[in-house]
């Protein structure tokens, strides 16, 4: 037996979701130009040089940092993202955008630690899991060490607010749980406790209802709630089969609201068409099996668990972000992976990335 190299077709996946960003992002980042050319290159900057030149430096790192480092030092990592993310609401550090503070500014440069957040989580349940695999049955080393954590997330998060990082976490805990063996009954409970206990915070707070009810009625309140809905459908729409052609959007210059951000895939339909947006969907699902693959072939159950909560909260927010511009799911406002705007998003996830291709080399194969 012998260690083998990278999983090549996996680093390949996500060269090309790499390639697809820079050009998607570049083409929609225009809408900007038109209108603020300063604002612009700061976007620009901010996604090319701190988010995709610093992320290849760190997934470098992360390619050459032994996985089992991340297990040592899990629980210090939670906890300090924890605080960190915490610090949003410190005076004159964190800094708000359209009333929700999920930001910290320092020395001018502004970053989402949330984003830390989310691997500090996979870090330390990976961690956790493992080290209770034996006992993963019982309620006490599983369900109720996930309620706690997911307790302690969604105090911090709720504040800010962010919902949506709360709903990711949770998808992501709940399948870290099924791989790790967890009864099926205890994973059906769950979802069904999941379910039942957002549906009844969107009862206090009026802008989730808002947005189950652009779900459920999209036509309603086209100038305000409905807006970035109906806008997306006409940039999808309005691309066809093979699009208008790269960098001949329309709607990403007056209509969409942050068409480089959250309405990306609306730019990506109308410019690509029905082709284009397949194709990149279908990048998705490769990148998804591929993920998995490695996580079923790992060699240990930490490393398991940390690819399938890597591979599952970047799959997870990639087709919530995709589903959402279409219709087929409420709109949360989360970023497309490798591909929209939002520089600490992109430098972790190649961080992530790192992690997974580590672990990739580290799976042995007959010699």
């Amino acid at each position: 037996m012998k260690k083998q190299g990278i999983d090549r077709i996996f680093f390949g996946i996500i060269i090309a979701l790499i390639v697809v960003g820079v050009i998607m992002f570049t083409s929609a980042s225009l809408g900007i130009l038109a209108k603020n050319e300063a604002k612009f290159y700061g976007v620009i900057f901010a996604q090319f040089v701190f988010g995709l030149c610093g992320g290849l430096v760190v997934l470098y790192f992360g390619l050459k940092i032994p996985y089992k480092f991340w297990r040592n030092y899990s629980l210090p990592l939670f906890i300090a993202s924890v605080i960190l993310t915490s610090l949003v609401f410190v005076p004159h550090l964190g800094s708000s955008h359209g009333g929700a503070y999920r930001w910290i500014n320092i020395f001018g440069i502004s970053f989402q630690p949330v984003e830390f957040l989310k691997i500090g989580f996979i870090l330390y349940f990976a961690a956790w899991l493992s080290w209770a695999k034996g006992r993963i049955s019982d309620i006490r080393f599983s369900l109720l060490p996930l309620f706690v954590l997911l307790s302690i997330i969604t105090l911090v998060l709720l504040k800010q607010p962010d919902t949506k990082s709360i709903i990711l976490i949770t998808i992501t805990g709940i399948a870290m749980l099924f791989v790790s063996g967890v009864p099926w009954k205890y994973i059906f409970g769950l979802i069904g406790i999941s379910v039942i206990g957002f549906l009844i915070l969107a009862t206090f707070k009026p802008y989730l209802m808002e947005r189950l009810n652009t779900f459920i009625h999209p036509n309603q309140n086209g100038s305000s709630t409905s807006y970035q809905l109906q806008q997306s459908l006409i940039a999808v729409g309005s691309g066809g089969t093979f699009g208008r052609g790269l960098g001949q959007s329309i709607q990403k210059f007056n209509y969409l609201p942050e068409p480089q951000g959250d309405s990306i895939f609306a730019v990506v339909g109308e410019e690509l068409g029905f082709f284009g947006s397949v194709i990149l969907i279908c990048l998705y699902v490769a990148f998804a099996l591929r993920g998995y693959r490695i996580s079923n072939n790992a060699p240990d159950a930490f490393s398991k668990l940390l690819v399938t909560g890597i591979i599952t909260m970047i799959t997870a927010q990639s087709f919530m972000n995709m589903a959402s511009i279409i219709g087929v799911f409420p709109l949360t406002g989360v970023p497309l992976v490798f591909i929209s705007h939002g520089g600490t998003a992109l430098l972790l996830s190649l961080g992530m990335m790192g992690i997974v291709l580590n672990i990739s080399r580290s799976i042995k194969k007959q010699a």
